[in-house]
Formats: C-alpha cells, structure tokens, sequence
C-alpha cells in the first residue's frame, strides 16, 4: 500500500504559542486513520494546514509524493484533498442538490454564466443526484437545507465534500451534536461513501473511531504520542492516562 500523506515534522505556532510540535505520521493510500485527543491538542489546526487553510510554521507535507506545504485551499481541492469542518458549513437558502451541485460544476471546472441555466447539464445533474442518494437525501433533493434535520445538514456536508471526486477527505468532527440513532446512520454512510478513498477523521465519539479507522494517532499537547491500529491504542496505558480513560477497554 503506498503513501498517500506524508506529515513530516510539522510545527504551528500562534505569536510563540506552540500549537503543533513536530507532528509526524503517514496515511497509506485507501487507509482510514482517525486523529484523536483533548480539546485544545491541535487537532483542527492539523487539519487546516493540511487543506491549505493554514501554512505550518515549519516541516512538509507531501501528497502522493508531492509537496504541498505552501499550495492554497483552492489547489489542493484541484490537486484531490476536500474536508468538511466541525460546524456545519452550507448553504442554508439552497437545496440538497444545488448545494452538493455547485461542488460538481466546480470539479468540472464549470462557472456560473448568466447566458447558461445551471440546470442544462445532464452529466452535473445525474452526478448529483447520485451523490444524493448515495447519502440517503434523495428524498429531499429539492428541500432547501434550513428545512433538513441536524443530522440530515451533517450528511450534506459529507457530500459536498464528495462533490468534488476526492482522493484524500478530511472530516472534522462528522457525529458532533448527534443523537444516537443519528451516530449510528452516519457511521453507516460514512463507512460506505468513502469507500475506496482516503480518509482522515478527527472525532471525540470513541465508538466512531474504533468502528471506522484502520489506524490512530493520538495528538496530546500538539505532538503525537503513538500511531497504530486501533487494538494498539486501546490498550496502551499512555492513551488511557492521557484520553480515553479505562471506559474503552
């Protein structure tokens, strides 16, 4: 299995304050890997240098052997990295499909012209929809997100993610504020629609993790304190003191 995104050695750093510190793990290729650990270790501010959103102080991060530790936001959403963040982040007004269409046009390279009716594009048009239902919102295809459950509002945000035919998705916290039954549908969905694709998820819901990840890393105080399989993690005496306690035995 061949590497997909290299960290290597990366450091953040807010006017001296040390967030990250020399962070440094491998995601294999078609490898679901979970960052967990304490509020305030650093873990969306890895994700946000991942995507662009944020430069690193310092150190690399390379995608399938390319160095992308400088590119914006926009160029590695090109170049196949798309995330969803911790608060929901949609178009509130639109509907299910023009939400998840307008990350479909962009995958495309299409732009919006007064002369052209977005809706005229079969192939956009299929490619959506089947986004949709892939997620369980074909039924509300046409409803306008403000009218959709919370649960329903997370699943889109998935799937605008999806929209743009990733190689590499980063999901920030996908089961925060969930209920439940609206946990166990979204493990659900997400162990079905990124199959096939890389996957980095940052979630506090252990039940999550040990369902969907392959391998954990543990990110305490902005450095890593081990990275391996899940039954590794779960017995190592360091992650209990540090996070998980004795529940998840």
């Amino acid at each position: 299995m061949t590497d997909c995104l290299e960290i290597i050695d990366v450091y953040k750093d807010y006017s001296g304050l040390a967030v990250l510190s020399g962070v440094q793990f491998t995601v294999k290729r078609k490898e679901r890997h979970a960052v967990i650990g304490p509020n305030g270790a650093g873990k969306t501010t890895l994700f946000n240098i991942i995507s662009g959103k944020f430069r690193a102080s310092s150190g690399t991060i390379r995608f399938k052997g390319q160095d992308i530790s400088r590119k914006s936001a926009y160029a590695l959403n090109r170049l196949g990295i798309s995330r969803s963040f911790q608060i929901t982040n949609v178009f509130q007004e639109l509907s299910v499909f023009e939400n998840i269409r307008s990350g479909v046009r962009s995958r495309y390279g299409l732009r919006y012209h007064f002369l052209r009716k977005p809706d005229s594009n079969a192939r956009i048009n299929e490619r959506t929809a089947a986004i949709a239902e892939n997620l369980g919102l074909k039924d509300v295809l046409h409803v306008p997100v403000s009218a959709l459950s919370y649960g329903q509002q997370r699943a889109l945000e998935i799937g605008i993610a999806l929209s743009t035919d990733p190689d590499l998705i980063l999901l920030d916290e996908p089961t925060a504020g969930m209920t439940r039954e609206e946990t166990v549908q979204a493990i659900e969905t997400i162990d079905r629609v990124t199959a096939g694709l890389t996957l980095i998820i940052i979630e506090h819901d252990m039940d999550v993790v040990f369902s969907l990840a392959d391998t954990i890393s543990v990110l305490h105080y902005g450095k890593i304190l081990i990275s391996g399989a899940p039954d590794i993690i779960r017995s190592d005496q360091r992650v209990k003191d540090a996070y998980l306690g004795e529940d998840h035995l």
